[in-house]
This record gives C-alpha cells, sequence and structure tokens, in this order.
C-alpha cells in the first residue's frame, strides 16, 4: 500500500505530541456521508464522527461534532453555544470559513478556532475517527486528546 500523506492535521497533532493513527478508506463521490465511512472502515458508525459548521445569531461561527448516524438538534446547538437559533452554514461557505471541503472537514486546523462542542458520547469510547482534514482520509484519536486540543466542551446536541 502506498504511504499515506500526512495531512495539516496531522503535522498539528505531532506538534502537540498526540498519539493518533491516519486511517485511509476508499472515497465514493457519491456518498461523502460519515455512515458511509464507518461502512468503508467496518466500524461503529457512533465511533465515527462528522464535523458540522454553524452560525449563530449572536455568537457567529461554532462546530458540532457528533456521531455519524446521528442528527444534530439545532435547538440544543443554538442553547450550549450561546445563541437564539442557528444554522448550518450554506455549503458555498465551507472552505472560504474553515478551509476544508464537503467530505473533508476537521474539528482541526481550520482557519481560525472556532467555539467547539462535541457530543459527550465520544467519552464512551477509547478511541473515535474524526476526518483528518481531506477526503479517504480519517484520524483514529482518543477522545480525550481530541477535546484537548480543539478545547472542544462535551455535551448533548441530539
Amino acid at each position: 500500500m502506498n504511504k499515506i500523506q500526512k495531512t495539516n492535521v496531522a503535522r498539528l497533532l505531532d506538534k502537540a505530541a498526540i498519539a493518533y493513527q491516519l486511517i485511509a478508506y476508499e472515497v465514493d463521490e457519491n456518498d461523502l456521508s460519515a455512515v458511509h465511512i464507518a461502512d468503508q472502515l467496518n466500524e461503529n458508525p457512533q465511533q465515527i464522527f462528522k464535523t458540522l459548521v454553524l452560525q449563530g445569531n449572536k455568537t457567529g461561527y461554532f462546530v458540532c461534532v457528533i456521531p455519524a448516524d446521528e442528527e444534530l438538534d439545532l435547538k440544543k446547538a443554538a442553547v450550549v453555544s450561546g445563541n437564539k437559533n442557528c444554522d448550518l452554514i450554506p455549503m458555498k461557505d465551507l472552505l472560504p470559513v474553515t478551509g476544508y471541503i464537503r467530505g473533508a472537514c476537521s474539528p482541526m486546523g481550520m482557519k481560525k478556532n472556532f467555539p467547539t462542542y462535541i457530543h459527550s458520547s465520544c467519552t464512551l469510547f477509547s478511541h473515535i475517527f474524526v476526518s483528518a482534514g481531506q477526503r479517504g482520509l480519517q484520524i483514529k484519536i482518543d477522545p480525550f486528546d481530541l477535546i484537548k486540543i480543539t478545547r472542544a466542551i462535551p455535551t448533548q446536541l441530539l
């Protein structure tokens, strides 16, 4: 197998001396969903976390990280982030705001450090997976290390 090229996310973790593993998977341009990634990796979809970028009416941009097979509760996301309401940012804004494209958005290494909230179920596992910042690569990481490096707040988001 070809050597996996390190992403900016991997370099960020290296710099912080945080243990992780880069995991490659086959990209399907017709299905970029986190559930599909879980299937590709033969992993529990509750351990594959997707990164969603939202905009609140008071605080601006923020990030929610939730299990692959779950739907974000926008009301809960608004409350935990200090907003009256919020919504996912338009797809066309994802790259300019975060530096990432759809299907490759990582909670680490965005253009700015946005407030980040992660579903508290992540702490039930010894490791979880999040995007490594490019399609076809996931980072396998201890959830507490992810919480530390992103300064994420574990909370109920579903």
